[in-house]
């Protein structure tokens, strides 16, 4: 029997924008990977793989950052990106009611709510990057200008080996 072709509403924003933009899959079997894992799976270099971190501020103040999966993020870099005074990791029990995203699919394009967005600086020094379709074990290969903007999102120097 085929193997049923996926198409995520990340892809989806994607093609109806008219940009560019390749899916992948990883054998995950529906577990969560880490993007280090997810780059050896895909067989690319890990400074391709972005990862989607959600973020709040104030109370009701929610942030996207976008950063390599080499890298972690510095949490006073993307606030001084945002002009917040401090930003925390969303915690986990927030991130689908918040998004609509699980922990391991979380994408930058999708979410429930246009959130503000930061892109770390290194993703535009790649032709393209890859960056969660949505689901857990799918990857979305794409321009990171063309990411940015479609989420008119931010670039900014927030993360750090």
């Amino acid at each position: 029997m085929a193997k049923k072709h996926v198409k995520t509403n990340a892809l989806r924003i994607l093609e109806n924008a008219g940009i560019a933009a390749q899916m992948t899959q990883v054998s995950s079997k529906g577990e969560f990977l880490d993007a280090l894992t997810i780059a050896q799976e895909l067989g690319v270099d890990p400074q391709l793989v972005f990862k989607t971190l959600v973020l709040e501020g104030e109370p009701g103040e929610h942030f996207v950052a976008v950063v390599p999966a080499t890298h972690e993020l510095d949490l006073k870099a993307a606030a001084k990106c945002f002009g917040v005074k401090h930003l925390a990791m969303l915690p986990l029990k927030k991130l689908t009611p918040l998004t609509g995203y699980i922990k391991g699919a979380c994408s930058p394009l999708g979410m429930k709510k246009d959130l503000p967005t930061v892109i770390d600086q290194s993703a535009f020094e790649q032709e393209k990057i890859y960056v969660s379709a949505g689901k857990r074990g799918y990857q979305i290969l794409v321009a990171a200008v063309d990411l940015q903007r479609l989420i008119s999102a931010r670039q900014g120097d927030i993360s750090r080996p």
